[in-house]
């Protein structure tokens, strides 16, 4: 499962956390990569290939591909599951193509702001292969250093995107229009029902929006970064805690960035503490490193804690 949120009003800084639910452990690992690195799609016969313009630092899941990051330009991007009901990719085409698990790690490399990156989006097919024996649904929430968002989900064959300011906060099935319908019955947003206290999708999105909504004024980026982590703990699973139909999906870590100025944030839920690396101290590196977010020492600034590695994807 899983919920971003994006504080983008506040005249500190732009800030963004996510979560990462699910029923084990995705198995992250946190890497900066540089620009001028060769990738290509991992998708079919049709993959495209690229060479990064950007670094970023980036989280993995399972060695395969790459599900939150922040680039040097400030655009983040984070892939969130939506269930299979609800998606439908493209059909094959003549277009290139890049498979949902280098889907960030692409606009990510290539593009530096929200509008660039949506301008882009039909260039490319995006392909959905089998992950550990089973296909998985992804929506894309991105974010930049000026403020904006998309929310992009592949619905009916096509990418349907919500581009806007308006749009910080996504969490997982239905939708976002089904989302947004369903919030408007609660305060703040046109109805009068309170927030609701369940671990569901469509409770986190309102509840999430709804705090968002209420975050006072931050005095300095210390509070603007607190703020959104302080949010994405209210809407996070712990462990054990079962979804209506006893399916247990806990938080196993967050993450946050400051767009702007440009630093990522990670958290375990297995450790009390968080650490964040800063990419001014590493953008302009030429080599790959790696460094194990789970390790439940880590705590403060560890930009010289990673080290050279191997990208497995």
């Amino acid at each position: 499962m899983c919920t971003r949120i994006f504080w983008n009003d506040n005249a500190v800084a732009k800030t963004v956390s996510r979560c990462m639910d699910w029923s084990v452990s995705d198995e992250p690992e946190l890497w900066f990569v540089p620009r001028g690195v060769t990738r290509s799609g991992n998708a079919d016969e049709a993959s495209l290939n690229w060479t990064s313009s950007y670094s970023s630092i980036v989280v993995s899941m399972w060695g395969v591909g790459t599900v939150d990051g922040l680039n040097e330009k400030g655009l983040a991007a984070h892939a969130l599951y939506l269930d299979l009901d609800d998606v439908e990719f493209p059909a094959p085409d003549d277009r290139p193509t890049i498979a949902t698990t280098l889907w960030v790690q692409y606009l990510l490399d290539n593009y530096s702001t929200v509008a660039e990156a949506v301008a882009h989006l039909d260039e490319v097919r995006i392909y959905s292969p089998d992950i550990r024996g089973q296909e998985l649904g992804v929506h894309i929430a991105l974010e930049d250093a000026s403020g904006d968002s998309a929310i992009v989900e592949p619905i009916g064959g096509e990418l349907v995107v919500h581009h806007g300011r308006e749009f910080t906060v996504m969490s997982n099935s239905p939708t976002l229009d089904e989302q947004l319908a369903n919030r408007s019955r609660y305060r703040a947003f046109g109805g009068e029902l309170p927030p609701p206290g369940d671990i569901t999708s469509l409770d986190r999105f309102v509840r999430a929006s709804y705090f968002l909504h209420y975050l006072p004024e931050p005095e300095n980026v210390e509070q603007a970064v607190a703020g959104v982590f302080q949010l994405i703990a209210n809407v996070s699973v712990p462990y054990g805690a079962p979804y209506s139909d006893g399916g247990v999906y806990p938080t196993w870590w967050q993450s946050g960035a400051d767009l702007t100025n440009g630093v990522y944030y990670f958290g375990s839920t297995r450790s009390p503490s968080i650490f964040w690396v800063s990419l001014d101290r590493l953008r302009d590196g030429t080599e790959v490193l790696r460094l194990d977010p789970r390790d439940e020492s880590l705590v403060g600034e560890q930009s010289g804690r990673l080290e050279p590695a191997t990208l497995p994807y």
